[in-house]
């Protein structure tokens, strides 16, 4: 002991008596931090007018909406893809590494985006905030989960929607706090942007510190006070282990990318729409004079949004602990096909607080499909590399936070090319998210109990039960 090193995964094991419920803030601590990619579109139009410094009147040397939109597709792709990378890193080195690494990313990451706003080089804010933050992002969001559900074998649902609950509510501290920062500095650089950059990202790097330092594993032997661990595998719950190289040689995981990647792409959908859709929809010229939703309306149901994207990822995976994770996300995409179907109607009728009730409670499952998914991996290839697999599922949000921008903008000008407006224009996207969820809903009946070759041999299930 007296020759590791203060990072190593040796050092964070919890002595006996140690309180669980002291690991999720150490969580939070990360998620929280890292949440704020959700809110980087507050910078996008101070971006864009960094020459000329009117954001309605932008200079021909100021950022365009679409280049700047590219740093958030970076950084989620990274996100995706490091995860995957790291996975089996973070297993073997444990949280505390990992931890630390993301915050170096994460934090860094602001520092050189920066730099690139004071030097007016795009490229160095897609490296930073978006290939550099983008890998800090993936290890971040992983780091913490399999650590929870070694602590929380008794709520798995639970255990992982309080740390991801974490990353849907970064977005409600991040906004704020960067448009106080560009006000304070706006004098300091063009639109504050890059002060604002440089003391975020010190801020990040030292909150994230809390989680870094105050993390820690249970012993091997652990268990929680009265928790007795099945003697058999029962359902689509395991009693065995898989190595997360094994894991993706299943039918099992790929229908999981499957139901991830579709739950992502719908939900962004959702939220790529859901302010002009508000506005359009809900004008004057359809409900009457003085009776239209303003931009700063549309604003607020945006945050509201935001609100119940968090709340979903608690509450949803909090109740997959009862209702089972096949169950759950049964209900995500049976209820969400009838949810995504009645948008347009509700648009089309001028059903303003309908249209609000039934947009939070998509954004809910939203979340909480984000929440649910990781104890639903540890259901069903064990809690030994779930991080690892969890990494390497995080693909499919990669994937989606492309393919849902993509698929909502093709949709939306087309409709747009044949003259239709307000709730008109969006039929077509929700009819076709719909649509997705269904590949989804397919997605999740398929699947079944992972096959006994696929186990460690030392921890192969007694029995398996369809």
């Amino acid at each position: 002991m007296a020759n590791t090193s203060i990072l190593d995964r040796s050092r964070t094991v919890a002595g006996p008596g140690y309180n669980r419920w002291l690991v999720p803030p150490a969580a939070l601590a990360i998620h929280l931090a890292i949440g704020q990619a959700y809110a980087f579109s507050v910078f996008k139009k101070p971006m864009g007018a960094l020459i000329s410094g009117d954001p309605n009147a932008p200079a021909p040397t100021d950022w365009t909406p679409t280049q700047l939109g590219i740093i958030f597709s970076i950084a989620i792709v990274l996100l995706g893809l490091s995860a995957a990378v790291f996975g089996k890193w973070l297993e073997r080195v444990g949280p505390r590494k990992a931890m630390l690494a993301s915050a170096l990313c994460f934090g860094g990451g602001f520092f050189i985006a920066a730099l690139g706003v004071h030097l007016h080089n795009l490229w160095l804010v897609y490296f930073g905030y978006g290939f550099v933050g983008g890998i800090g992002l993936g290890i971040g969001y992983i780091s913490p989960v399999s650590t929870l559900i070694k602590w929380f074998p008794d709520r798995r649902g639970v255990a992982t929607g309080m740390a991801i609950m974490g990353f849907g509510g970064g977005a409600m501290i991040g906004s704020p706090l960067a448009v106080a920062l560009m006000d304070r500095f706006k004098d300091v650089g063009p639109q504050g942007v890059a002060a604002t950059f440089l003391v975020m990202g010190l801020l990040y790097l030292l909150f994230m510190q809390f989680g870094v330092w105050s993390i820690r594993v249970p012993a091997d032997d652990w268990k929680p006070a009265g928790y007795v661990p099945p003697t058999e595998q029962s359902g689509l719950i395991t009693t065995g282990n898989v190595t997360a190289d094994n894991a993706i040689r299943t039918p099992q995981f790929w229908m999981l990318w499957v139901v991830l990647c579709m739950n992502v792409t719908a939900g962004i959908g959702v939220l790529e729409s859901a302010s002009p859709l508000i506005q359009e929809a809900f004008s004057e010229k359809a409900l009457g004079p003085g009776r239209g939703v303003t931009a700063a309306a549309a604003a607020g149901f945006v945050g509201l949004l935001s609100l119940f994207n968090l709340l979903g990822r608690f509450f949803w995976s909090s109740a997959s602990d009862k209702l089972g994770r096949k169950t759950t996300y049964a209900i995500y995409f049976g209820l969400g096909i009838l949810l995504y179907a009645l948008v347009p109607t509700l648009s089309a009728q001028g059903a303003l607080v309908l249209f609000v009730v039934v947009m939070c409670v998509i954004l809910t499952m939203y979340g909480g499909g984000f929440a649910t998914i990781p104890a639903y991996l540890s259901d069903l290839f064990g809690k030994m590399q779930v991080g690892a697999i969890h990494g390497r599922l995080l693909t499919a949000w990669s994937t989606a936070g492309v393919l849902g921008p993509l698929i909502v903008n093709y949709l939306h000008t087309r409709a747009k090319e044949q003259n239709l407006e307000g709730a008109a224009a969006y039929q077509s996207v929700f009819y076709t998210m719909a649509g997705v969820l269904v590949v989804g809903l397919i997605a999740n009946l398929l699947v079944r109990p992972v096959a006994a070759r696929y186990f460690e041999k030392e921890a192969t299930p007694q029995k398996v039960v369809a």
